[in-house]
């Protein structure tokens, strides 16, 4: 089951469980998709691989399987601009 992290691992912008903008590799790493295309070149910093749009968890499941609320942010060279 996927993580569904709420920020932007590069600028730390809020991306909720339903956010149609959060992005994230094969490892889970989560971005937002203004910083996927402009600052990471479609690339992840982590693992080398590429994003895909992160699934939307269904609202019924979110109580059940909530969202993790734990922030995590890393100090990429691309992302100090």
């Amino acid at each position: 089951m996927l993580i569904l992290r709420p920020n932007c691992e590069c600028c730390d912008r809020d991306l909720g469980p339903d956010s149609p903008d959060a992005r994230i590799c094969t490892f889970e790493c989560t971005f937002c998709a203004d910083c996927v295309d402009a600052r990471l070149g479609g690339v992840c910093p982590n693992c080398g691989g590429d994003f895909s749009v992160r699934p939307i968890r269904p609202a019924n499941l979110l109580a059940k399987y909530p969202a993790s609320s734990e922030r995590v942010t890393k100090p990429h060279a691309a992302c100090a601009a």
